[in-house]
């Protein structure tokens, strides 16, 4: 099979078509060039607008690097074209596969988080755009320190930070140090996924310990197989859950008055003042210091401490959230799974940009 072939299948661009492949013989690397032309009768779409307009005239081709394949660098040869838009003037056309001329002036909201892309504790922090209109990979940084972030406020620059209007982050100390000196003028929303997470993570611990303690006292084993009847959502139950379910809610055990707790909380999301939420908010961390339930007691603190920010996703009038983050972050790990064979960073990285960057 031609590599030509392999491209077609795995990596089609619209509108674009492959030319001639050819091995580079000069490089220090293993290096392919493949020369891509514009489909024949299609027009070029706008790097601002994002809508196809009348073509303008065509520079000199460049050479863009492409996601390695079996360890051999692959360049895209290509003559990026230029539009005439009535919008934004005369603009280099989009192109899938190049970052040079990506358009960053209408950011508004952007989402913060991290996936692990190798064992070991080996980390990328990610920015996302999640505005309403556009949303889409942004920015890479290898690990997830202080220095990290600060590279993509230093990246993105003075101006367009300051129009930022919105951005999304789990309760990670760094990252939240981070926002408050670079982008203390936008709003800081944290992520309701990982919030509902620590409460599942909480319940998880309390009912592991209650069941060895049941099971070392010579009690009934009522918690075993109930896992996911404790941390699923009432309404995504099965029948025969739902039965067990409500067997174990007559128990007083600890993971029950846990799991009592928690789906209490789930009242939260659904105000849509600030004030009232707060007032919700303090009451069921005080019901909660006062459970006695170690782990359940973690979270109301981590939550008291984070107050202000918490009440930012019903200042923001719910219009943002870290879901569109996680389903980034989920592409995200699978583009890293199909890319096993490249262990550096700058591979990881033009991979991520050519399935993310759009």
């Amino acid at each position: 099979m031609q590599l030509k072939t392999i491209l077609n299948r795995v990596q089609k661009f619209k509108s674009f078509v492959y030319g001639a492949v050819r091995w580079t013989e000069t490089a220090r690397e293993p290096t392919v060039e493949v020369e891509l032309f514009p489909r024949r009768g299609s027009r070029p779409v706008c790097s601002g607008c994002g809508r196809k307009r009348a073509g303008y005239d065509t520079l000199a081709r460049r050479r863009f690097e492409f996601i390695p394949m079996w360890g051999i660098k692959v360049f895209f040869l290509y003559a990026p074209r230029r539009v005439d838009c009535k919008i934004c003037g005369v603009r280099v056309e989009r192109m899938p596969w190049g970052r040079a001329h990506q358009d960053l002036s209408g950011v508004k909201a952007i989402g913060i988080d991290e996936i692990q892309w190798q064992r070991g504790h080996k980390y990328l922090t990610l920015v996302y755009q999640i505005d309403a209109g556009c949303k889409r990979l942004l920015w890479i940084g290898n690990k997830r320190k202080i220095k990290t972030l600060l590279g993509f406020f230093c990246w993105f620059g003075r101006e367009r930070k300051a129009r930022l209007g919105y951005i999304c982050s789990d309760m990670w100390q760094p990252y939240l140090k981070v926002i408050a000196k670079k982008a203390g003028g936008a709003l800081h929303i944290l992520d309701r996924f990982h919030i509902m997470a620590h409460l599942s993570k909480a319940i998880d611990e309390v009912r592991a310990g209650e069941a060895k303690e049941l099971k070392e006292k010579g009690y009934e084993p009522v918690l075993t197989k109930s896992r996911w009847l404790l941390l699923k959502r009432p309404e995504n139950l099965t029948e025969k859950q739902e039965t067990k379910l409500a067997d174990l809610l007559q128990y007083n055990l600890r993971s029950i008055r846990s799991y009592l707790l928690k789906e209490e909380f789930q009242l939260f999301w659904s105000y849509s003042s600030p004030y009232w939420a707060g007032e919700f908010l303090d009451k069921w961390c005080t019901k909660t210091m006062r459970s006695k339930i170690e782990p359940m007691k973690k979270v109301a603190r981590m939550l008291r401490n984070h107050r202000p920010l918490l009440l930012n996703w019903f200042r923001a009038k719910k219009q943002f959230s870290s879901g569109i983050v996680e389903g980034f972050n989920n592409k995200a790990k699978l583009t890293t799974r199909k890319a096993y064979g490249f262990r550096t960073y700058h591979a990881a990285e033009i991979a991520l940009y050519h399935a993310l960057g759009a």
